[in-house]
C-alpha cells in the first residue's frame, strides 16, 4: 500500500483515485485521525483520503503517521 520514495516518505501506491485501497489501508492504521469536514473527500467513510496526516502530492499523497 505503501513505498517509500526519494525522500523516504511514506507515499501511498494507489495514487488519488484507489478508494478501496485508501479505505483499506486507514482501517488498519492506528494513528488515523479523521481531518475537518471541509477536507473530507470521501463521504462516510474511514479512508487515508479522508485522514489530517496525509499530505498531497501531483499523483498520489504522503502518509506522515508513524505507523500504517
Amino acid at each position: 500500500m505503501f513505498l517509500r520514495n526519494e525522500k523516504g516518505q511514506k507515499e501511498f501506491s494507489g495514487g488519488q483515485q484507489d478508494f478501496d485501497l485508501a479505505a483499506k489501508a486507514a482501517n488498519q492504521c492506528k494513528n488515523f485521525k479523521e481531518d475537518v469536514e471541509e477536507e473530507l473527500i470521501v463521504e462516510d467513510e474511514k479512508s487515508c483520503y479522508n485522514c489530517r496526516l496525509r499530505r498531497w502530492t501531483s499523483k498520489t499523497f504522503v502518509c506522515c503517521s508513524s505507523a500504517v
